[in-house]
């Protein structure tokens, strides 16, 4: 999401650096293409102008100490403007009765019943007992999803067969949940390909028949500004808490992100990107308008490694390879790891390298790719040849080549990097014993690389 208004965005910044200082002629070309990438990214017109407009006023005015290059300014005009626009700070859910009820709103398609999963889990991470309830009586399919996303993430989970009024389900889980100790009940709604009156009808009978502590509007960011639309509608009838925000790791210009904080004043609260079920994540306006302006997100990647990432196991693969007792087996449970924290392209977006889009997703493709390949391999190998790095022959060699279907020299490529890896971890493993000797504690640690 935003990789193309990311592009733009920096591309115009860069231009700026050859001028001394921001004159309202000089500012007239940059603000001109500000304006020109925000609307290619979907950004809607009354958006752009107020936000062009802020800009200018701010950039004119501001005072250029003379050793501050003029595109810093502009990158922190742009930036302060660009978290303004997307909600100014991070808007936490307010679960403040026992059990809370957040009621899930969103048109068929939107990712709904996905997302309730998803934030069942980020709310299990924190501590609480969510409880999943299933109120689309209309697709049977819908109850059928959420029952299976419960079972397979190990997710509290209530309906009633063959009862179709939702406000008796809706009561029976409040009793259920109260006496399952569960502190948080999650209503997945039914969802429409459109908005109709009866549809609202349902959901107004829901909010005036419960306390409901958060109404929270799902969005296919893939829609664009259609999207704005949907969120005004719901808005005006139900009165909506926050914005949950789906696939941001598609292939989707991002302006409707922009358009509904600045529209609806409703915060975004949170986003979610692929379609493994993984928690919710927090939104957080300033980090996204840094990742925006290539500034990178590194405090957002180091939180989802904390929560993604197995620190008991990360602390066995640091023993294993400082004693150089590293397998390939263990070579794939770092990849799953990696993956944990997201999609190459993903994680590169969060980190400030610098280098332009094409470039990042050539970085990314090439990563993918030989992930994909280093398993195959892996994959071709017998149970021992995995545990056993060291007895691989010419011959084992052949056959693994022969079962991967690639050329024995890829092959001898990948041992090669992973005997030099191993070698290097042994040389690690005798720096960090001198430096316990000298100091008694040693500054190196691999696990905080995430491995």
């Amino acid at each position: 999401m935003f990789d193309n208004l990311s592009q733009k965005l920096q591309e115009i910044i860069n231009k700026t650096r050859l001028n001394k200082t921001l004159t309202e002629d000089n500012m007239q070309e940059a603000l001109r293409e500000i304006r020109r990438a925000l609307l290619g990214a979907d950004v809607s017109l009354n958006v752009v102008k107020s936000f062009i407009s802020s800009i200018k006023d701010k950039a004119l005015g501001a005072d250029i100490v003379k050793s501050t290059n003029p595109s810093q300014t502009l990158i922190k005009i742009v930036n302060d403007e660009l978290t303004l626009l997307l909600g100014k700070e991070n808007a936490p859910l307010k679960l403040d009765s026992n059990p809370s009820i957040i009621m899930m709103l969103g048109l068929q398609g939107s990712g709904k019943t996905t997302s309730s999963a998803k934030l069942a889990l980020k709310l299990k991470k924190e501590g609480k007992s969510p409880l999943l309830v299933a109120l689309d009586v209309y697709r049977p399919a819908a109850i059928l999803q959420l029952e299976t996303l419960a079972k397979n993430n190990k997710l509290d989970f209530f309906s009633i067969p063959e009862e179709s009024n939702v406000l008796t389900i809706a009561n029976k889980s409040l009793e259920f949940a109260k006496q399952n100790n569960n502190t948080v009940l999650i209503f997945d709604t039914a969802g429409r390909l459109q908005i109709d009156s009866d549809m609202m009808a349902e959901l107004m009978l829901l909010n005036h028949s419960f306390k409901i502590n958060e109404k929270l509007l799902v969005v296919d960011s893939m829609i664009g500004q259609s999207a704005v639309e949907v969120a005004l509608n719901f808005d005006c009838q139900l009165g909506v808490d926050g914005v949950i925000l789906t696939k941001l790791d598609g292939d989707t210009k991002g302006g409707c992100a922009l358009s509904i904080v600045e529209t609806t004043k409703k915060p975004i609260k949170l986003i979610s990107t692929g379609e493994n079920i993984t928690p919710l994540e927090e939104f957080h306006p300033d980090r996204m308008a840094n990742r925006i302006l290539g500034m990178g997100d590194i405090v957002s990647l180091v939180e989802r490694a904390q929560k993604n990432i197995d620190i008991e196991e990360t602390k066995a693969l640091e023993k294993k390879m400082l004693k150089n007792e590293f397998s390939f087996n263990d070579f794939l449970k770092i990849q799953k790891q990696i993956k944990a924290l997201g999609s190459f392209g993903g994680i590169l977006s969060m980190l400030p390298l610098g280098i332009s889009k094409d470039d990042s997703d050539k970085i990314s493709h090439e990563g993918e790719k030989q992930f994909k390949k280093i398993e195959v391999f892996i994959q071709s190998m017998t149970k021992e040849e995995r545990e056993n790095p060291s007895i691989l022959n010419t011959s084992r060699k052949k056959r693994i080549a022969l079962g991967a279907g690639c050329d024995i020299a890829e092959l001898n490529a990948f041992i090669a990097q992973f005997d030099t890896m191993k070698k290097m971890m042994k040389g690690l493993s005798g720096f960090k014993k001198s430096m316990k000797n000298k100091k008694g504690k040693s500054p190196f640690n691999p696990s905080g690389f995430g491995f």
